[in-house]
């Protein structure tokens, strides 16, 4: 039997893998993979596959860094773990001082967990609690249309896709979703923005934050919107005392061109959201940085519960603090924001090549991401499915959102390879 035949085999008897209809693998196979290097992955039977996607979006320096590696094994002959109630350790107190000064001026508080999705549980919960803590009750919160923001149930409810709201409505929290803009003229803009403010001003003192993912909704399709809006949504929930969470899970650490989408508009929330890429991909880690004026509604004495209630067993471990402080001295050492944005140039260039093609429409792209749809094909026809089966075929793992197909590759991938990727695009595009 054939190793990989043998791998999917045990993997299928008790493996339930995530965003996933199981009964697809009837015919299509899990790829059970042995090792990776650099953009690489490698089965049991050492067939290459570029990883085009970066592992879910995390892992932006590629696999098995020496630097890292060397970073996480060094941290592994010291401490592995350590209770963050009342005690702390190295690494997370001087990731957290790199943290502060390089995101957005004002946000000096970190507040550590282990997944995206739980960054956003806590920055809800923090912005309802700290309005409680001053005396007001803020029940609702609003989102963007087309939004996603992970899987909790907390998360759920401030994300808009259609699947995962109607499954789960009867158990998740009432939200508002205002419109994303239309497009990228000022019409476009304050249309978005008055109906923002009109939800603000009919739900006067009763909204506890906006939350957004700044300039790109990755899972809604990759859909990019202007900085300009970004800019002037802040304004307002200033003026409506409404906090603002930036989910940067997805969009931070150099995706979108600059070191956080908050950047390229401008302004400073009172909660950024930050995972995935942190680690480089390694672990699990995610933290909430926060304003001084946030942490100040919760520090009080002890018996007048103000106290935060949120707790991890893994907040802030010492081995995925190294990694992301390992990560962090690679976008130092190495210039990496100003590579990224000589690399998005050459794919920026083999982008617009696909434009010869009439079955797609909706070219974009925003830094080290880009994409188009398919045009003319239903949901059900499951296409972005057809382009996967024949990526693995050629070696390239690519998984589109439906009929959406997007590249966000690892930031150490080659000329060579990015070509490889585009040729599979143009083989597929081709054949329908």
């Amino acid at each position: 039997m054939f190793k990989n035949q043998e791998m999917m085999e045990r993997d299928l008897r008790h493996v339930w893998h995530p965003c996933t209809q199981m009964k697809d693998h009837e015919r299509l196979p899990i790829i059970p993979i042995k090792n990776a290097k650099g953009v690489y992955l490698y089965d049991f039977e050492e067939n290459s596959y570029i990883d085009a996607i970066s592992s879910w979006w995390v892992n932006i320096f590629g696999h098995c860094n020496s630097y890292i590696n060397s970073k996480v094994k060094e941290q592994l002959d010291s401490l592995e773990h350590v209770i963050m109630a009342g005690f702390s350790h190295e690494q997370v107190i001087r990731l957290s001082e790199r943290l502060v000064k390089l995101t957005p001026e004002g946000l000096n508080r970190c507040f550590f967990a282990d997944n995206g999705s739980s960054a956003v549980e806590i920055a809800l919960k923090m912005s309802f609690h700290a309005h409680k803590n001053r005396g007001e009750i803020r029940p609702l919160f609003v989102s963007l249309e087309n939004s996603y923001h992970g899987e909790t149930l907390g998360a759920l409810a401030v994300g808009d896709v259609k699947l995962y709201k109607e499954t789960y409505e009867d158990v998740i929290i009432k939200t508002l979703q205002t419109p994303i803009p239309k497009g990228g003229e000022d019409d476009d803009i304050f249309e978005a923005l008055e109906a923002l403010e009109d939800i603000f001003y009919e739900n006067e003192g009763k909204i506890s934050a906006f939350i957004v993912e700044p300039l790109l909704q990755c899972a809604g399709g990759m859909r990019i919107y202007p900085e300009k809006y970004l800019n002037l949504a802040r304004n307002l929930c200033k003026k409506y005392n409404i906090y603002f969470i930036a989910d940067e899970v997805a969009t931070g650490f150099g995706r979108t061109g600059e070191m956080f989408a908050c950047n390229r508009a401008d302004i400073t929330p009172d909660f950024l959201c930050l995972s995935k890429a942190l680690t480089g991909g390694y672990l699990p880690l995610s933290v909430v940085l926060s304003t001084e004026e946030v942490y100040e509604a919760f520090y009080a004495e002890y018996l007048e519960f103000k106290a935060f209630l949120h707790s991890h067993s893994f907040t802030g471990n010492p081995l995925a603090c190294a990694a992301a402080n390992a990560t962090l001295d690679i976008f130092e050492s190495e210039n990496i924001i100003e590579k990224n944005r000589e690399k998005s140039f050459y794919i920026e260039g083999k982008l617009n090549s696909l434009r010869a093609f009439k079955n797609i429409e909706n070219i974009r792209s925003i830094g080290m991401v880009s994409a188009f749809d398919l045009k003319g094909y239903r949901f059900e026809d499951r296409m972005g499915l057809k382009l996967y089966e024949l990526g693995l075929k050629r070696g390239v793992l690519i998984r589109p959102l439906g009929n959406t197909i997007y590249f966000m590759p690892p930031y150490v991938i080659k000329e060579s390879e990015i070509d490889k990727v585009f040729s599979l695009i143009e083989e597929f595009l081709k054949s329908l």
